[in-house]
Parts: structure tokens; sequence; C-alpha cells
């Protein structure tokens, strides 16, 4: 066990009587605790059309079916990001092309790296918003308007962070979100899709419940006694189980990213003055999740042993720490994709440190976490 965990669940009787509420309504698959999740995110998020699904990379998975992407395309994404993110790109049948970061401080994709690898193949960007932080979304948009490309934004990390008043997952054509038991948002499994266009959530509708015209609740209710099938679509619902988990933890969220905003400021005075640490979105004034803490190593002459080592001690003083990510390029599967130049990917993918981030961490536990990082850097 570790004196201080990477992460920590807020749960609380809240969440254990939401799920006793709806197994005694006896309706526990995709209904209407399903509906009342959706239209949170559509009030939170101000935007028209919200879907809850089985996870994000469902939610990914029918982004890219939504927009018509498929065989022959060619999808810019990031390579510093879980693999669900590019693997819904080879699910339809396009072509992922790697893309590298801005830099060591800024750890999301490069517009300028966008621009080079657009071809007359090319579809759509995927952007991920690391950590709740923002991508340079002017440029972006910018880009794909000139270039009638589709952005898709994998906001896993960012529920209710903000782009100049806007929020993440709203600004493309479509946003996904993640409620894996580590996220802001934590349902064990589950997630959520959203977008501003009335076609693409129609084909989004029918695709998570296997192309069919009208869903279970709604026949259980009288509102339609048949269905037809009118697309090749997956199983792809949320349950309404997860759903209740979802609705409480909603109800948690903006005092939890309150509270993770000034663990991050008590983050940036401790080792804002380390000479071996980059601290990436240092100066980062949007309102953000702080899904994780990310710090990368400033000294060029290290490496992921180095790093490794590192975390290797903070552990032994019971301290969790983790790596976000290993960089998705280097994956055997993906050997042969297409890729610039990510050297910038490879330095954070080999020198990125994720410290503890989560709402009940304290003030002490954050003062130790740093005393114990730096003494650590300047032994190793």
């Amino acid at each position: 066990m570790y004196k201080i965990p990477l992460f920590d669940l807020n749960y609380d009787e809240r969440e254990q009587k939401a799920v006793a509420e709806t197994l005694a309504s006896k309706w526990i698959s995709s209904g209407p605790k399903c509906m009342e999740l959706e239209e949170i995110f559509k009030k939170e998020l101000d935007i028209p059309y919200a879907h809850a699904v089985a996870n994000c990379t469902a939610a990914l998975h029918l982004a890219m079916c939504g927009l018509g992407i498929g065989e022959g395309d060619e999808v810019i994404v990031p390579s510093l990001t879980f693999v669900a993110t590019v693997n819904a790109v080879r699910y339809v049948g396009a072509k992922p092309v790697f893309c590298d970061i801005t830099g060591p401080d800024d750890l999301t994709i490069s517009p300028d790296g966008i621009r080079k690898l657009i071809t007359e193949k090319t579809k759509a960007i995927v952007v991920m918003h690391y950590g709740g932080f923002a991508c340079h979304m002017d440029e972006i948009v910018d880009i794909a308007q000139k270039r009638h490309l589709y952005i898709i934004e994998d906001a896993c990390h960012g529920p209710l962070s903000e782009y100049h008043g806007k929020k993440l997952g709203t600004i493309g054509d479509a946003g996904c979100f993640s409620f894996f038991s580590n996220k802001n948002i934590s349902t064990g499994e589950g997630g959520l899709i959203v977008t501003k266009r009335e076609e693409v959530s129609e084909r989004i509708r029918l695709l998570c419940s296997h192309g069919m015209t009208t869903m279970s609740y709604e026949r259980a209710k009288g509102h339609s006694t048949s269905y037809d099938v009118v697309a090749l679509g997956y199983n792809y619902r949320l349950d309404d189980i997860r759903a209740a988990l979802g609705i409480v933890q909603m109800g948690k969220l903006r005092a939890d990213l309150e509270r993770r905003k000034a663990v991050r400021k008590l983050y940036l005075e401790k080792l804002g003055g380390v000479k071996r640490l980059i601290l990436p979105f240092y100066a980062c004034g949007e309102f953000s999740s702080n899904y994780i803490m990310p710090t990368v190593l400033a000294d060029t002459g290290a490496d992921a042993a180095v790093r490794d080592e590192i975390r290797k001690r903070l552990q032994e003083e019971g301290i969790q720490t983790s790596v976000h990510y290993p960089a998705v390029h280097r994956f055997s599967i993906y050997k042969d994709a297409g890729r610039g130049d990510l050297s910038r990917t490879e330095y954070a993918a080999d020198h990125e440190i994720t410290l503890p981030m989560y709402a009940s961490l304290s003030d002490d536990q954050v003062s130790y976490i740093c005393d114990m990082y730096k003494r650590i850097l300047e032994e190793v």
C-alpha cells in the first residue's frame, strides 16, 4: 500500500444510495438515468446533443462512424495519448498519422505539426486535451476549416475544462468523455459523446444500439411497440446503474475541480523553482479539470532509466506515480503507421512523471511529495 496513492475515488454514501435506488426501480439497463445524465451534460456544456455510452473508446469509435470516416481516409492523431485514441481510427479502416506535441512544457498536439501532415487523404484531426488542458484550438479550428477537415476532441481528461469560454468537447465536430474509475467522473466504466450536429447525433443514436430505430426503454413506456434495424450498429449503451453513479459524480464535480485547482497551485509553488523540472502548462490561465499533475525532467542527459529510478525512489517513500503516456507510435501494432517528426513526443514519453492529484489530497501531503521529489532529484 502507498502512503499517498496516485488517485483517490471521490465516493461516499450518495453513490451507494443512487445505486440502491436504481436497483429498487427494477430498470437497470439503459433508461431514465442515462437520459438524465445526458440532460445534465447538455446543460453543463451548453450543447444540443449528448449520448451516454459504454466507455470513451466506444465514444471515439462512434465519432468516427458518425462523421463518415472510413477506408482510404487519413486521420491526424497525437502519439502522447492512451492507445484508444488511435485505435478508434483503425476500427473504421482509416489510417492514423502521428503528430508531435508542442513541447515539454505543452504536451498537446502541435498545430505546426498538423499542417505538415495534411494530404489529400486527410479527413479529420483528433485532439487530446492532455491532463484537462486545452489544445491550441483557435489554430486547429482555422486549419480544419481551411482544409475542410473534421475535428474530434478526446476530452476524456477534461470535463468542464474551458478554452476561451467554451467547454472542451464542444469546439469540434464531436467530443468524447470517459467515466473510467480513475477519471474526474468515475463510474467504473462508461463514457459520453457530444455534438452540435443533428445528423451526427442521429447516426450515433442508431449505431450505439444495434442500428435499432427505438430503444427498449421507449418500448417499455409505450412510445413504440416495434422497431426496425436500419444500420449495422453496436452494443455501446451505458446502463442505468453506472449512469446513476455519473449523476452523483456530476453533482460533486465543480467542487472537486476547485479543490484540484488549489492542489495544483500548491504544487506549482513548491516545484516551480526546481531547475531539473519542467511543469507543463505552468502559465495556463484557463479553467482546467486538472485530471493529472504531470512533470517533465528538464535534464536532457537523463533518459527513461533515470526517470524510472526516480519513480522507484518515490515509491520507496510511499508515493505512487505514473507515466502519461508511453508513446503510441512505439507500440508494435503501430510500427508501420504514418508519422511526422516525433522527437518531442519521445522526449516527453521518456521524461514525464505524473504525481498524485485528487481533491482529497491535503496540503501536508503535497508538501511531503514535493520535498521528497526535490531531495531525490538532487541525489539521482
